[in-house]
């Protein structure tokens, strides 16, 4: 069994500490509505979730993962869902399970501990504020603080940078397949939920360090 050694611990947001789904879907099928094209759902929309808001309204719009971006559609669709996600940002978002413990736990034992995600500062911040985490981190990394985000290694590197510590002694906690290839670029070890999103697929198959289900599990492994 794997022990990790880290100085300095970066988690993401979407799909690790909170469910944001739901609020997400809201936005999406109300931006649909307005487009006048079919609403898409909760489940589509977890399955999309994951690199960005401007990512997920580009799926929106075509219906898929990787479809061909009507580009005049996705100008006068963009602004219509960052209306809907700035009055919808924490409604229905929650933590999952264990989140609270797993970061008392890892406050307790003085670990550095940085957020990083793909989500814009303007939703980022307000989310974990409203969720009361926001005090647990000493740095927030969101997908417009630096010119590159996930999988990039970038936002990790700069947070090793922040801290003063080498990315050997760093680790990751993400749900994404864009966390382990960040992570594997940056040098990070990295630990992945299981309930996260990854497109529905199982992250398992990335071959993170360890996957776990809660993160009170994480005092096992450090």
């Amino acid at each position: 069994m794997k022990k990790f050694q880290p100085n300095l611990i970066m988690i993401d947001v979407d799909g690790t500490l909170v469910d944001s789904v739901p609020d997400l879907a809201y936005c999406v099928d109300e931006m649909m509505v307005e487009l006048g094209m079919e609403k898409r759902g909760e489940d589509k929309v977890r399955h999309w979730v994951g690199n960005g808001v401007s990512k997920l309204v580009e799926r929106a719009i075509t219906g898929e993962l990787e479809g061909q971006l009507d580009k005049e559609l996705f100008k006068k669709a963009y602004p219509i869902f960052l209306n809907y996600y700035a009055k919808n940002t924490t409604k229905r978002t929650y933590l999952y399970e264990g989140v609270r413990e797993g970061l008392d736990y890892l406050s307790l034992q003085g670990y550095y501990l940085g957020c990083v995600t793909n989500k814009t500062t303007q939703f980022t911040h307000p989310l974990l504020k409203e969720l009361g985490i926001i005090d647990y981190f000493k740095i927030v990394i969101s997908g417009d603080t630096l010119a590159k985000k996930k999988p990039d290694p970038m936002p990790l590197l700069y947070g090793a940078e922040y801290f003063g510590v080498k990315p050997e002694g760093c680790l990751m906690i993400g749900d994404s397949v864009s966390d382990v290839k960040a992570s594997r670029s940056a040098g990070f070890d990295i630990i992945c939920m299981s309930y996260g999103y990854n497109h529905g697929n199982n992250i398992a198959d990335e071959k993170p360090d360890l996957v776990i289900d809660s993160m009170t599990e994480l005092g096992k492994f450090l």
